[in-house]
Parts: structure tokens; C-alpha cells; sequence
């Protein structure tokens, strides 16, 4: 597996080089809104250790970091309320997956329909 990037923009985002549009926060956690949103709920949450992508995490991370993140996730759907209704998570993970940060992150989209899962 290639070697974390302190350099990307997540690393940065964490240690507050650059701003983001805070949502939520915790000691596993940071979740911002999305600069570029695909729907009209689209939040970003990365855990804040350095794990590249899903396989990492769930290969490495602890047991409470592992529960931290989902319980996270969890708790910001009920509050952005898109629990009820619905809403799409998705990690992408490397460069057939779409992944263009190293850095684990789950996009969580709602408060519309969000479509076809994949489209050809």
C-alpha cells in the first residue's frame, strides 16, 4: 500500500492550513459541506487519522476510531435530517473508484432523490 500524503488537502483541512464549512466535529472526526455539492445535502466526513482509503481504514484503524467514524455518521444524518427519507453514502477507493483524495472520506448526499447508482 503506498504511504500516507501529509500533503493532501484533507491533511490540510485537518490541521487547519485550509478553511472548510464545518458540520461537525469530534475526536475521531471532521465533517464539512462539500465545495462542489451533487445534491442539496453533500457532506463530507474523514476520520483524522491518516488512512488513504476504506481498505486502510478498515484494515488499520482501531476499534474506536472504526465505531467513532459510523456513529458520526449516524449522528449527522439524524441532524442534517436525511435519516427518514433516505440519503447515499459513498468511499470511493483508488483510482478505478474514482478517488481523487488519499485520504478516506464518505460522501453523504441527500434531500433529493439521488438517482441511478452508476451510470454507463
Amino acid at each position: 500500500m503506498a504511504e500516507y500524503d501529509d500533503d493532501n488537502i484533507f491533511a490540510k483541512i485537518l490541521r487547519g492550513e485550509i478553511p472548510c464549512e464545518k458540520v461537525y466535529e469530534d475526536d475521531y472526526v471532521l465533517a464539512f459541506n462539500d465545495i462542489d455539492p451533487k445534491a442539496p445535502i453533500h457532506i463530507l466526513v474523514i476520520p483524522k487519522g491518516k488512512y488513504i482509503s476504506i481498505v486502510d481504514f478498515g484494515e488499520n484503524a482501531s476499534a474506536l476510531e472504526i465505531k467513532g467514524f459510523f456513529v458520526a455518521v449516524s449522528k449527522i444524518a439524524k441532524e442534517k435530517g436525511i435519516d427518514e427519507q433516505g440519503f447515499r453514502s459513498i468511499a470511493n477507493a483508488g483510482i478505478n473508484g474514482g478517488q481523487e483524495v488519499p485520504h478516506f472520506h464518505l460522501h453523504l448526499l441527500g434531500g433529493k432523490r439521488i438517482g441511478a447508482m452508476v451510470s454507463n
